[in-house]
């Protein structure tokens, strides 16, 4: 554990945001989720299973609290100072200082391709997104469902039980795949056991899957997603320009021009010359944006395809009928959809607020039950 996390953690490592983590003697680092208090008839409420629900994303971390609904909803950052060790701040605040080189703050981004790369940063993040969403100390033990990639290892999916469990030892962590979540979130019926196509498209990663129900029927996952295309723009940006910009720069261009199907044919961005190592202003062909993101967008698309081809036949029909439902921040991209759609020969549609879509479905699997999906118990 490097010297700053180890402070932070020792500070209980929750904090507002731009506040300093205080410990008061006696103090521990641990949280314990409210009950879950889904509405009923008449006004009343009915006590179901307690806990929350957390999709941890490379890009963005969500967090539901049953009965409270989502509580937290922002990028997957913190900041530390390196004098201190304290957290300076998590989350928006933190994230809007990356790439700008404050002195004495070091800002962690802790997660690589949807899995966990530092976990004791990780760990101090959880802690402050739940101190500032006010989960109080109530139950004795509750329920964490935590949505992963499709094709996380053992030691990935480890290190994502001993960062809740580190949060509240006595918590029982569950483990659900996230086209199974993202399934729930977009309106199937885990309990009716038809068929669905979910592509899941993500910051790090890539899910594609077949389900029947809560079941996976196939599955797989490619570590590719919203990251490579920002970083691939920004490099094709780099090259044709001589211009550096940001990572959010490089979003805004690509979620702006996309694959270059609609009326824009350029956008303005703003970053530093290579050269002379000042601001400019640029104009961006959206031709060279499209070009730059195709390789990954073609990465997903051939996926679809595959999956397609070792399809069950009695699965087929269902999944026609149902259509290929993209989930995740990724299936936002102009012109996404109808490259799947024409590469599948089949119906493609973007799931209502596909950034929720997986919370949606884990706060579902917590509350109501698994109703079949795979879980795995931490």
């Amino acid at each position: 554990m490097n010297l700053i996390l180890r402070r932070a953690l020792s500070f209980g490592g929750a904090c507002a945001p731009h506040r300093p983590v205080v410990a008061r003697r006696g103090e521990t680092d641990r949280f314990i989720l409210i009950a879950a208090i889904p509405e009923t008839g008449k006004g009343r409420t009915m006590r179901l299973r307690s806990g929350v629900a957390i999709d941890l994303g490379t890009v963005n971390t969500l967090v539901y609290v049953a009965g409270r609904g989502i509580v937290i909803d922002e990028p997957t950052a913190i900041a530390i100072s390196r004098e201190t060790g304290q957290v300076a701040s998590v989350g928006l605040a933190a994230d809007a200082l990356t790439g700008k080189e404050p002195v004495g703050i070091e800002v962690i981004h802790p997660l690589r391709s949807g899995v966990i790369a530092d976990l004791d940063a990780t760990v101090v993040m959880l802690q402050a997104f739940l101190h500032r969403a006010r989960v109080r100390r109530r139950l004795a033990k509750t329920i964490a469902v935590v949505c992963l990639p499709v094709e996380v290892t053992g030691v990935e999916r480890r290190s994502v039980v001993a960062a809740v469990e580190a949060l509240r030892p006595r918590c029982a962590v569950q483990l659900v795949d996230e086209p199974v979540a993202a399934a729930a979130g977009s309106g199937f019926d885990l309990m009716a056991g038809s068929g669905a196509f979910v592509v899941d498209i993500g910051g790090g990663t890539t899910d594609i899957a077949v389900l029947a129900g809560g079941h996976l029927v196939r599955a797989s996952s490619i570590r590719l997603g919203g990251e490579t295309m920002d970083e691939a723009v920004a490099r094709a940006v780099k090259r044709e320009y001589g211009l550096l910009i940001g990572r959010n720069a490089a979003r805004t261009l690509k979620m702006t021009l996309g694959l270059a199907d609609s009326d824009l044919t350029e956008a303005e961005t703003v970053g530093v010359d290579a050269a002379r190592r000042t601001p400019r202003t640029e104009r961006v062909s959206a031709d060279l944006v499209s070009a730059a993101i195709e390789p990954t967008v073609a990465s997903i698309v051939g996926a679809v395809r595959e999956m397609l081809s070792d399809i069950p036949p009695n699965l087929a029909e269902e999944v026609v009928r149902s259509k290929i439902r993209l989930s995740g921040g990724g299936a936002l991209l102009p012109g996404l959809a109808y490259r799947v759609e024409a590469a599948a020969d089949i119906a493609t549609i973007v799931v209502d607020d596909p950034l929720r879509c997986v919370i949606r479905g884990a706060a579902q699997i917590l509350e109501f039950g698994t109703g079949g999906a795979r879980m795995t118990a931490g």
